[in-house]
């Protein structure tokens, strides 16, 4: 296991029972098998790429307050909390409403233990990652607690950065929003390097949704190439929910992503996008599941992914339709764009019904760039390379429009334009 700093330093703020659980935690994370080429959970995956043996826990950050300078997303957020290894250095949320929270998730355990002991990792770990899931439950430091009170709407998102920094320092993110019945925000996670050093994340977030709540939640990744990243998604969606969950990768050089989704009550709806654009020997595995446990249910999944270089994706999503949840509106696509003849995909989209009277669609499509749209913008005098870099941006943004938060969508169209050099 990744050796704690000091046992004083990592229970830190955290009340006895916690820790307590933390114990048995990493107990649990020793006595469960490391993945196999046997598991069909881990089926494709490079599996050397996975070894978290030696790293270590991140120390103090050199420069804690440039990094909260280096923090800047969509403007003028509701609320910032930066985190750097592990630890919490800067908060800003003077400008909430009455009654929503955002604070550091080991006070959220002290002064709200009804609410952190209900939905703090509450759902079981399904995709495969539960060895990991274990690992982060033992050694998790801090991270953000955002409640929203029943019929408060916020109208800017809530923004959250965890930076890591230093050779093989690991640190373990996690965000936890509870939103009260009929409420609406939006949450930005960001994961940043401070360096371009070898690192590990074991990233967790759990969401909650109320009976008529709405949440646009999204998790923009941006590791160092040399990163081995774990971003595990649980959401829950009650009665006449919406949930959307955006996940932007654009760094790391393993990253395995799990998102699951549960619908549990009718009339909910859950949206997961993902925007992947690879290149180099990227690699990005990524496993979902949308579960409808409900009848008048609704989920939508869509994943671009681009591979240029020697980059490989994985994905295997399923959608379960369990007994009872009748009348189920389910889809879920993965498209991959082929940027180059080393590139490869892996694409594993299933179904599995239960229950009557459902539309469920699934599907996958991987292709190249076309000769004749490029030979289109070259006689406009758009050269070759910026013609397909203007392709591939366009292949992301068109995932972007069915975003319904207008400032997060602004933000992140301005920020793959640039990324992709258009």
């Amino acid at each position: 296991m990744i050796a704690t700093m000091t046992p004083e330093k990592h229970s830190a703020g955290w009340p006895a029972w916690f820790t307590d659980e933390q114990a048995r935690a990493a107990a649990e994370y020793e006595a469960l098998p490391a993945p196999t080429r046997r598991d069909e959970a881990w089926r494709f995956a490079d599996l050397k790429a996975v070894s978290t043996d030696g790293f270590v826990e991140a120390g103090d950050a050199s420069d804690p307050a440039a990094l909260v300078v280096a923090s800047t997303g969509v403007p003028a957020p509701a609320a910032r909390l930066v985190f750097a290894n592990n630890r919490l250095v800067h908060s800003d949320v003077a400008g909430l409403p009455a009654g929503v929270i955002v604070k550091p998730l080991e006070q959220a355990a002290r002064e709200h233990p009804e609410i952190f002991r209900e939905f703090f990792m509450a759902q079981p770990v399904e995709l495969g990652s539960a060895k990991f899931a274990a690992l982060h439950r033992a050694k998790v430091h801090t991270g953000a607690f955002v409640h929203v009170p029943a019929g408060i709407r916020l109208e800017a998102p809530v923004e959250i950065f965890h930076w890591v920094e230093g050779e093989r320092a690991s640190i373990f993110p996690h965000t936890l929003v509870v939103c009260g019945n009929n409420s609406s925000a939006g949450v930005v996670d960001h994961f940043r390097s401070a360096d371009g050093a070898p690192a590990c994340a074991c990233a967790v977030n759990d969401l909650h949704l109320s009976p008529g709540a709405a949440l646009t939640y999204a998790a923009v990744q941006d590791w160092s190439p040399e990163t081995l990243a774990f971003h595990l998604n649980s959401t829950v969606v009650d009665r006449d929910a919406r949930a959307t969950n955006l996940a932007a990768n654009f760094g790391g050089r393993f990253v395995r992503g799990e998102s699951l989704s549960r619908l549990v009550g009718e009339g909910s709806r859950s949206e997961m996008f993902s925007i992947n654009p690879l290149g180099g020997t990227r690699q990005i595995d990524q496993r979902t599941l949308q579960d409808h446990a409900a009848p008048n249910a609704s989920s939508d999944l869509l994943y671009l992914n681009s591979l240029d270089g020697a980059s490989r994706s994985i994905f295997a999503g399923l959608i379960k339709v369990q007994t009872g949840a009748h009348r189920t509106d389910a889809y879920q696509k993965v498209r991959n764009l082929i940027l180059s003849d080393e590139a490869e995909a892996n694409s594993m989209p299933g179904l599995e019904i239960l229950a009557d009277d459902v539309r469920c669609t699934h599907g996958a499509t991987s292709g190249e760039i076309s000769e004749d749209e490029l030979f289109y913008l070259a006689a406009r005098g758009i050269p070759r390379d910026l013609g397909r870099r203007l392709i591939v941006n366009g292949f992301f943004q068109t995932l972007l429009e069915r975003l319904g938060d207008p400032a997060l969508r602004e933000w992140l169209s301005a920020s793959i334009a640039r990324r992709m050099g258009v």
